[in-house]
Order: C-alpha cells, then structure tokens, then sequence
C-alpha cells in the first residue's frame, strides 16, 4: 500500500532540495530519518517533518508498522516563482527569482499485508509455537567471548637507536 505526503511551496530551491532528496531516496524509513537528522542543509529538517507526518499517515490512518517502510518515490519539483527587483548601476534594475519547491513522499511496504500489530503488555515475551518458557530458557546459548589479540601485541616493537625519538611519523 501506497502512503503518500505532500510538501508544497517550500521556500529552498529545487535543486537544493534534490540534494537531499537523493541522500534517502530508496532507503528505509528509520534509516532515512537518521541521514535526515545528521544532513547539514537548509531543506533537510522540513523533509525530516515530511517524512515523520508520512509515518504518522501510515500508522494511523492504514495501520501500518513503521518499520517495515521504505522510500519508494521522493520527486522535487518546481514551485511558483517569486520575483524582485535589485536596483543596479546607471538607473536599471535586475530581476531576482526566489525559487520555491512541491516535494511528494510515497512510502511503500517491504513486505506487503503485515499490518501493525495490538501492542503486548511489558511482561509478556514472545516464545517459539510448542514450547515452554523453561525449555527456551535452558536451551538459550552462552555468552561467546571472543579472545582477541591486542594491536600492540600483535605488532613487533622497533628498536629505537640512537636519540629518543618524541616525534614520530608512523605509529609503532
């Protein structure tokens, strides 16, 4: 199923906007809202509150899980205009156009027909079908430590003739 949220009149430009557009095109929406978040551009935070309100469309309105949304379709197109004058040289005037932009969201389902699902109280966990909490419990696997050797210990140390060395280019 198609979700869909709209954008209009967006005071950045076009092609500013595509930039950041391009960044979460095809991605998931929950590592979308992390490259949002983290993206140094004016036309990044309004697409993080498109993106947000996309959601809240999804799971409200069609009762959809967040998580198992992605970013089929992001366009960026060209809005109205504005235009003003700048008073130039020998009495003229030079137009200036202040771009606005319409940007669409569509999110679309990973796995089509999962719907969100009646939350579960807090103590309740899940266990595989035909088995016993003590059973999943003693068959659960131990805790795997990994015996890894230190960079330091793996590396031969140089021997340093001469003066002592304070400075040094490469790392021992």
């Amino acid at each position: 199923m198609q979700v869909k949220a709209k954008l209009r009149y967006f005071r950045v430009a076009p092609r500013k906007a595509r930039l950041v557009a391009d960044l979460i095109r095809g991605k998931q929406a929950k590592e979308a809202r992390t490259v949002l978040n983290f993206t140094v551009k004016k036309a990044a935070s309004p697409m993080l509150k498109l993106l947000k309100s996309a959601l809240a469309n999804a799971s409200n309105n069609f009762h959809l899980d967040a998580d198992n949304l992605y970013i089929s379709k992001i366009t960026v197109d060209e809005g109205p205009k504005f235009k003003r004058w700048m008073p130039r040289a020998r009495g003229s005037a030079s137009e200036i156009q202040k771009k606005t932009s319409h940007i669409t969201l569509i999110l679309e389902e990973i796995k089509p027909g999962e719907k969100k699902s009646a939350k579960k109280s807090a103590g309740e966990k899940k266990l595989p079908e035909g088995k016993e909490e003590k059973e999943f419990i003693a068959k659960k696997p131990k805790a795997r430590q990994a015996i890894k050797p230190s960079l330091e210990e793996s590396r031969p140390k140089k021997a340093v003739r001469g003066i002592k060395r304070i400075f040094q280019r490469k790392a021992i």
